[in-house]
């Protein structure tokens, strides 16, 4: 079988990986370890963000899953400020919360409570998307338990992410179940708006990862539980991305269209997976830009988009 060149946004667009006459399965493990790759360069390139906070928000072996908190100027507890918590990309095998320590840092800027989420993953845990989603659904249940004491407001909260951590803020929004034992679900696990980029919305035969979860495809797919509770959503993709085509990221727009739920799906000509990411300023501004701007809408930011602060040394 030959499966065309998988273009990754490197530096700019440089990384090209070849995954040429491989079997459906090898093919995956190939793109999984790409994507592993390019989460290691975002590290890398993000090195100089540093949160304010981490906020411990479950406890799974002794060790704390922490929310990377980027607060903004004259935060105080007491405030009832809007909320993104954001997960990282890896597909479902590795990654860093510091791949999106520069978009907190310049929501925080815009006056947010901007949180960068760590959650278990396979390389580090030998978990599945299983756990993915339901440490997911425990970070937003927890800000929603916390908010008074955190200073955040419960009914702002977005959540939004990239590429399999795009899946764990859409699956969170659109699936129901994968809550962890004893969780309070008085305590709502949706968020009240999504902003994602080249996310994994179809987990079916046909589309990204099915082998992962092969046995609870239908469950877990976003793509295929859209309802008319599925939150206002903005999406960012490339049209060259081999990983997630253009083609399902419009036919999720449609979907959300057809529920009657607002969807804003932005296609960016010539761009491939991981476009937006942070080492790519033309497109990192762009995306964050228009994500402004679609929270602005909503009723989460005022004001107009304003220019990215320079990291803290």
């Amino acid at each position: 079988m030959h499966t065309p060149t998988l273009a990754l946004a490197g530096s700019r667009r440089a990384a090209l990986v070849a995954l040429n006459f491989l079997s459906p399965l090898a093919c995956v493990a190939a793109l999984a370890l790409a994507l592993t790759a390019s989460v290691g360069r975002a590290e890398e390139d993000t090195k100089d963000y540093v949160p304010n906070e981490k906020w411990a928000y479950k406890t799974v072996d002794g060790k704390p899953l922490e929310l990377h908190a980027f607060l903004p100027s004259g935060y105080k507890p007491t405030d009832r400020r809007p909320v993104i918590v954001f997960f990282f990309g890896g597909g479902w095998n590795g990654g860093s919360p510091s791949q999106f320590y520069p978009h907190c840092a310049y929501f925080a800027s815009r006056g947010m409570v901007a949180l960068s989420a760590d959650y278990r993953v396979k390389n580090r845990n030998a978990t599945t998307p299983r756990e993915c989603v339901i440490d997911g659904k425990a970070a937003l249940r927890w800000l929603r338990q916390h908010a008074a004491e955190r200073g955040i407001d419960p009914q702002r909260i977005a959540a939004g992410g990239g590429s399999a951590g795009g899946h764990v803020a859409a699956a969170i929004a659109t699936v129901r179940g994968f809550d962890e034992p004893g969780a309070d679900l008085r305590l709502d696990s949706r968020p009240n708006a999504l902003v994602l980029f080249n996310p994994v919305f179809d987990n079916s035969p046909e589309g990204w990862g099915h082998d992962r979860v092969k046995d609870y495809w239908r469950e877990i797919s976003p793509l295929h539980n859209l309802d008319a509770q599925t939150p206002p959503t903005a999406v960012f993709s490339g049209s060259l991305d081999k990983l997630i085509p253009a083609a399902t990221v419009r036919r999720f727009g449609e979907l959300m269209k057809a529920a009657g739920r607002r969807c804003d799906v932005h296609i960016y000509e010539g761009q491939n997976h991981g476009f937006f990411n942070y080492r790519v300023p033309e497109y990192y501004w762009k995306t964050v830009e228009t994500a402004d701007r679609f929270l602005a809408a909503l009723g989460f930011l005022t004001g107009q988009p304003t220019q990215q602060p320079k990291p803290a040394k």
